[in-house]
């Protein structure tokens, strides 16, 4: 037979059409069958958590398997539910980082990891041992800007791991001596004021690469980290060693010298993730972790330890969380009255023998442990606390190659030397990672054509702008003046300003102005900090005008 003609859909009459399409879906990566995988896995550890955690009525008797069935779904929805925040029905590689993080922590010791860790436990035994003590006063939530708002625009989900947070993981721990060996110099020849990198800065030659903000806990630290992620985790059980932006890591130097002993001066930039899945980054960043230790050559004997956050500012340390896994971080600063660790005294044996061959135990939390007096050591050589400190901040810090002064001090020294003054204002420190300045310090201030002019032609100072504030309310009015002159032109976050001895602005730019380039959208949050927002290449090209053009226009006051 001769095939029939197709059948075709002519206009106006009828015939077989074909469905209509589905609507359009999003265009997703195809699963692969290792996804699916690890995505059941991820889920089925998340159903078991919550079982065992679950808090409800208690059981009475055994659940019939159709209610079983229907709370398990319910389960497994909510999970879902809150891995996919923007709702799409898909959980993307970001919305899945939070997780994945969490498994990666609660991986459990092989037989071999738990075997080293018996031998190290035993050979710690033989060795001094050193009780550390920690001492913390919760972040004053008046200080921060959002608490006139009455923290309107931060949910209490977000901000619950910040108030939670009243006392130490830890109030005492003890160690042994030998572990604190991280801290002794790299030779035995290093001078007073030499500086060494304990924990090297990895981002030193990266100065506009940060790491990512939606992380929730640190990576396993290694080698001399190791003992410096125990000791912060004293205060929180999320400490991050290595920052997200620079300078990263710890420095330390020689500030005293004996026969046997060394006192070693460090400073520390760390910070804390106070959230965990499935809320929210929440980050806590100190200003700095500093202190000292005196400790024997072959680190065998701990005399002294001591670890603190400076509290001395009005502000020491920044907060930084998201509201959603793209945005930009909203910011604040507050106020950390206490945050220290201090050894409760020298390090001493684990156990000694009586002259009956009886063992002692010497490191017992109560007045039954047994006291030991130490010589006194006799330095051959010593540094001031001061130099020091300073040290560790030009190690830390290539802007410092220029010296700024205290406020009130640089205008005194430009009437002086008869120069201009170059003043920074901002709502953090410049010199510590508390600061929302440090995008502006990392490649503006540590150019060397802007050093060198800076050194020449300026004296420099930053200030806070709180501390301005201050300073309205002192009786010396010639200060004030200059405190109203620099107030009456900032604008958060930073300002820069080129001034007259006598404290007349001759020139002024925002930071926005020539680091990043912000979308109109974003010019009217004016608490979106800058530094998460493109960088401009022509950064240090805009500044050196900008304190060009300052001298330029300061002649004409300068003139006889």
């Amino acid at each position: 037979p001769e095939p029939r003609p197709p059948i075709m859909d002519l206009p106006g009459s009828p015939g077989p059409r074909l469905p209509p399409r589905p609507p359009a879906r999003p265009c997703h990566r195809p699963r692969r069958p290792r996804d699916l995988a690890l995505l059941a896995a991820v889920l089925g550890t998340l159903l078991a958590l919550a079982a065992r955690g679950y808090v409800g009525a208690p059981l009475i008797g055994a659940f019939a398997p159709k209610q079983e069935s229907a709370r398990t779904r319910r389960k497994t929805m909510f999970f879902f539910s809150a891995l996919d925040v923007n709702r799409d029905m898909y959980v993307s590689a970001e919305e899945f980082k939070p997780i994945a993080e969490l498994l990666r922590v609660i991986k459990p010791l092989s037989g071999s990891e738990k075997a080293q860790e018996v031998v190290k436990e035993e050979k710690s035994s033989l060795q001094e041992k050193l009780t550390i003590v920690a001492r913390f006063q919760p972040l004053l939530l008046d200080t921060m800007s959002n608490s006139k708002s009455g923290f309107r625009e931060i949910s209490d989900v977000i901000l619950s791991g910040l108030k939670n947070w009243t006392n130490p993981a830890l109030s005492s721990n003890v160690f042994s001596a030998s572990q604190f060996k991280a801290f002794l110099p790299p030779r035995n020849d290093m001078e007073l004021g030499e500086v060494w990198w304990i924990i090297p800065d990895t981002m030193i030659n990266k100065t506009c690469a940060y790491l990512s903000d939606n992380r929730f806990y640190p990576p396993p630290p290694k080698g001399k980290e190791v003992i410096i992620h125990r000791l912060l985790s004293m205060f929180h059980p999320r400490p991050f060693v290595k920052t997200r932006f620079g300078p990263q890591g710890a420095v330390a130097c020689l500030t005293a010298i004996s026969d046997s002993y060394y006192t070693v001066v460090f400073r520390i930039h760390a910070e804390f993730q106070l959230n965990q899945p499935l809320h929210y980054s929440f980050w806590f960043c100190p200003s700095q972790f500093t202190g000292h230790i005196i400790l024997s050559k072959d680190s065998s004997h701990v005399q002294d330890f001591k670890l603190f956050v400076p509290n001395e500012r009005s502000l020491n340390v920044g907060l930084q969380w998201l509201h959603g896994p793209l945005k930009n971080p909203n910011v604040d600063h507050g106020y950390l009255p206490q945050m220290e660790l201090e050894a409760s005294g020298p390090s001493m044996p684990s156990s000694i023998q009586d002259k009956k061959i009886n063992e002692t135990d010497s490191c017992l939390p109560s007045e039954e442990a047994v006291q030991f007096k130490m010589e006194d050591i006799v330095w051959q050589q010593e540094l001031s606390m001061e130099e020091a400190a300073q040290q560790l901040e030009r190690a830390m810090y290539d802007f410092k190659k220029v010296q700024y002064l205290p406020f009130t001090k640089a205008f005194d020294r430009a009437r002086a030397e008869k120069k201009l003054v170059h003043s920074v204002i901002l709502w953090g420190a410049l010199d510590d990672q508390s600061c929302t300045g440090h995008t502006l310090r990392n490649i503006v201030l540590k150019n060397s054509s802007i050093l060198t002019l800076l050194n020449e032609k300026f004296i420099s100072t930053w200030s806070l702008f709180g501390d301005l504030q201050e300073i309205l309310n002192e009786e010396n009015e010639f200060y004030k003046k200059l405190a109203q002159l620099h107030l009456e032109k900032y604008e958060f976050p930073v300002e820069s300003l080129v001034c007259l001895p006598n404290g007349t602005v001759v020139n002024n730019i925002h930071a926005n102005k020539f680091l990043f380039k912000i979308p109109e959208r974003h010019h009217e949050k004016k608490k979106v900090l800058a530094f998460y927002s493109p960088i401009s290449l022509k950064s240090p090209d805009i500044y050196e005008e900008f304190l060009r053009e300052g001298l330029l226009r300061a002649q004409v006051f300068l003139q006889p």
